[in-house]
């Protein structure tokens, strides 16, 4: 019966296509985003807890995104981040490229393989290039707009 309960307890998932640190790249600059035009920098502590990701995690991220030029740093007390370009002007292409930068793709003769194997790869080849034009064409912006249309939407139910 146990085994029936956890069935239908949903679990988290993550997609297999990025690592946990591009995801929480991700999440750290849509929380910016979300936050841009505050004339207050985010606390990375505030991002860390309200998104539970490591601390010491999360700086080595920000370090990346910051010496990319994605993000700016404030010292002090009252320091904390902010995005470097507005939401609009970073896609998702770019942060992946900075924290999971892409293998280069086989190049390589298939002349000697069979036809079922170039056709294999042909459809990888396929599915590189539609997920690199999905990333190179979604913005924060559009990731911050989602996510407001998602709460939207739990609200009304």
């Amino acid at each position: 019966m146990a085994a029936d309960n956890d069935e239908a307890i949903p679990k988290t998932s993550r997609s297999s296509l990025f690592s946990a640190k591009t995801e929480y790249a991700c999440v750290s600059l849509l929380e910016l985003a979300s936050h841009h035009g505050d004339p207050n920098p985010l606390r990375l502590k505030t991002i860390a807890e309200k998104h539970n990701i490591s601390h010491r995690f999360l700086v080595q991220i920000l370090l990346q995104l910051k010496a990319a030029g994605l993000v700016e740093s404030i010292r002090g007390a009252a320091g904390g981040y902010h995005l470097a370009r507005s939401p609009e002007q970073i896609t998702i292409a770019d942060i992946v490229q900075v924290i999971d930068p892409a293998d280069p793709i086989r190049g390589g003769d298939d002349s000697n393989s069979s036809a079922l194997i170039r056709a294999v790869h042909g459809l990888w080849a396929d599915v590189q290039q539609a997920q690199r034009k999905i990333l190179e064409t979604t913005t924060l912006a559009d990731m911050v707009a989602r996510s407001q249309g998602e709460s939207d939407l739990m609200y009304q139910i």
